[in-house]
């Protein structure tokens, strides 16, 4: 399967619009807004680390599901299948190409990170994102399910950069690798737990370029979780003064 999807026509899917900048607009007040309004997209091109293709799958065996119909409900309840403590925020129901959607994460020692992603592409059986500067990564990923074998599969595709120098630091160091690899497995238990199958999922991991991109050294001016720790105090004290009125 290909990160990105290819070979399609006009009715098949749907690209989004190109933009400059990204907008963000009619997200819930209860998301950390940050890192997203105003920033470009910065594909794995623009990242700074070594270049990565991850694969993560799991098989709905004894499920009769149609892959068209895992990837609607899956557009349409998206969040609700990460792991606790993470948040998607959304300005609709479903994703749908342009969109921009906040995310929330749980960062190191429970600080949250604010980032966010752009809706690049959707069809009936795929859909792929892409990340703004700062994202940790500098990525596009792609959640698709196709039939294989007489069951359908479930699958999320990352071709990924470090975004930047600190970022690239944390996968070296195992912490950043591990997190993901955790996130998307356990994501891919809630699906295949909300099409009745217990399956454990699979991962494949492959170095496409093991070279760091010096040029992109100054992405690290955008990092999100570095920006959203020097924002907590201010945040904190916001909300203290609501709750005081």
């Amino acid at each position: 399967m290909n990160t990105l999807p290819n070979d399609t026509k006009p009715h098949e899917g749907k690209w989004a619009t190109p933009v400059d900048r990204l907008k963000v607009s009619g997200i819930s007040k209860q998301a950390i807004n940050l890192n997203v309004d105003g920033r470009r997209l910065e594909g794995p091109l623009q990242g700074f680390g070594q270049l990565w293709q991850k694969t993560y799958r799991v098989r709905l065996s004894g499920a009769t599901i149609d892959p068209k119909d895992v990837i609607k409900t899956w557009r349409e309840n998206f969040g609700s299948f990460w792991p606790k403590g993470n948040n998607f925020y959304a300005p609709l129901t479903a994703i749908e190409p342009g969109e921009v959607a906040i995310l929330n994460l749980a960062g190191p020692g429970g600080l949250p990170l604010s980032t966010g992603v752009r809706v690049i592409y959707v069809d009936d059986e795929s859909f792929s994102f892409m990340t703004p500067q700062g994202h940790m990564y500098a990525a596009f990923i792609t959640f698709s399910a196709y039939e294989e074998d007489g069951a359908t599969v479930v699958q999320v595709q990352p071709l990924l950069r470090a975004s930047d120098p600190f970022y690239e630091i944390g996968m070296r160091l195992g912490y950043a690798d591990k997190k993901e690899d955790a996130f998307w497995n356990a994501t891919l238990v809630n699906i295949a737990k909300h099409f009745g199958v217990h399956a454990q999922p699979t991962q494949q991991v492959a170095c496409i370029d093991p070279r760091w991109q010096w040029k992109y050294v100054g992405n690290v001016w955008n990092n999100a979780a570095i920006r959203t720790a020097l924002y907590t105090p201010v945040r904190i004290v916001k909300r203290l003064f609501a709750n005081a009125k």
